[in-house]
């Protein structure tokens, strides 16, 4: 019997050659450095590979606009370069209309800025809201941010307990949630396990308490689709290195729904985001919309991969005849789903335990993969240019990057972790 690719083996190369045949991204593949090559990449998920055309990008930055124009530059197009790649950004990978995304400092600023304006917003129309609620498996720089706040504001953490291979569930918030809710922090997809939380239905079970909603999309954007403006979310970060291709230490960006940009008050009261910024006056007075959330001089040149990556999800949109996530989105369910198949198939037998939802709706793009020799496997896999990640407690994650990976590689690569294991 042949299965639906025309194959009599689903684990062979013949079966991974048809998938990739009938695959309609393959083709953008070779945009990638180092796609065409032997290298098994399969850490999408913390660092993109680069977009061959950055190259060229980068070279014609220094000698056309920094090189040529020089301090002009900030005048014909770097001074408003954040809100305007932020608004590209919005618009082509996370549902989010004109004027609501900026592109600027670390995730980590931004969700430290962001969390401070909010509870502070929370505070002052309800004393009682002392509470900022996250879940214990949240990624570690979500949860050291929302420490670090309540304990400069004077509130108290609510820790949602979730398993390290699951994530949050909306029946489970409403536990934790009530009159002392402040602010809730989520991750749209679980850093460990890849659980995709419907962000919609936590947004409403905040929104039912009178509180506001933080979302962590580092591990969504570009991935998954991402809808702020239709979830209702209130405010939303995240990174551009991951699945955005933005390169390492690639500038984050930031949403604020319309709604709440005139009543938050971000607390690093840096120039960029001043009223007048060249009045260079004393006080500072905050500029409307998302300026204001600016703060210090912005990372022109590490935005330019990103402006690359997002061309080319234009690109994908216009020839896919539609929204550029919905197929990335698409290719990213198959890319998991076959990992998946792999691995029931090649390593359970040697007791290797899937940490991820079996269920397409409700994981991102990653798969992790558990076995108390994960460690030293992905050590070795390493060295054979076979490139997973490793998180504990003993998982291999698998990050599958959809416009850059091919279903050979990800066959390639747990074929490497079977023999690995068998030996």
């Amino acid at each position: 019997m042949t299965d639906s690719a025309g194959g009599a083996d689903r684990t062979g190369t013949a079966h991974a050659a048809a998938l990739d045949a009938a695959d309609p991204l393959a083709s953008y593949r070779e945009r990638f450095v180092g796609a065409g090559t032997p290298l098994v990449y399969l850490d999408g998920n913390s660092l993109g590979r680069p977009l061959a055309v950055t190259a060229e990008r980068l070279a014609g930055f220094v000698t056309d606009e920094w090189g040529g124009r020089l301090i002009r530059g900030w005048d014909e197009r770097w001074f408003d370069l954040p809100l305007t790649l932020g608004d590209e950004l919005g618009r082509l990978a996370l549902g989010a209309a004109p004027g609501q995304t900026a592109i600027g400092d670390s995730t980590t600023v931004l969700l430290y800025k962001m969390l401070r304006a909010l509870v502070d917003d929370a505070r002052a129309r309800d004393p009682r809201r002392t509470e900022i609620v996250v879940d214990t498996d949240n990624f570690p720089t979500d949860r050291y941010v929302a420490e670090a706040v309540a304990a400069e504001r004077g509130l108290t953490v609510r820790w949602l307990e979730v398993p390290t291979d699951g994530g949050i569930e909306v029946d489970a918030l409403g536990e934790v949630l009530g009159g002392r809710t402040a602010v809730v922090v989520v991750s749209q997809v679980a850093y460990r396990s890849g659980h995709l939380v419907d962000l919609g239905a936590v947004t409403a079970a905040a929104h039912a308490v009178g509180a506001t909603v933080l979302a962590d999309t580092c591990h969504s954007a570009g991935s998954v689709p991402v809808a702020l403006d239709a979830d209702d979310v209130d405010v939303a970060v995240g990174c551009t290195y991951k699945y955005l291709n933005g390169g390492p230490g690639s500038p984050a960006y930031v949403y604020v729904a319309e709604r709440l940009q005139g009543s938050l008050a971000q607390p690093i009261a840096g120039w960029m985001g001043h009223a007048d910024p060249f009045a260079m006056g004393p006080g500072h007075t905050p500029a409307s919309g998302m300026r204001r959330f600016l703060s210090g001089t912005p990372s022109v040149l590490a935005m330019q991969p990103l402006a690359d990556l997002l061309g080319l999800l234009d690109e994908v949109g216009g020839a896919s005849g539609g929204d550029a996530i919905t197929a990335v989105r698409a290719k990213s369910v198959g890319l998991t789903s076959y990992a998946i198949e792999l691995a029931d198939a090649w390593l359970a037998p040697y007791g290797v335990e899937l940490a991820t939802p079996r269920d397409p709706d409700r994981r991102g793009g990653h798969v992790t993969l558990r076995h108390p020799r994960m460690r030293e496997v992905v050590a070795a896999l390493w060295t054979a240019d076979v490139l997973p990640d490793y998180r504990d407690p003993g998982g291999l994650r698998i990050g599958l990057s959809p416009l850059s990976t091919s279903f050979d590689e990800v066959r390639r690569g747990l074929a490497a972790v079977r023999d690995l294991l068998a030996a």
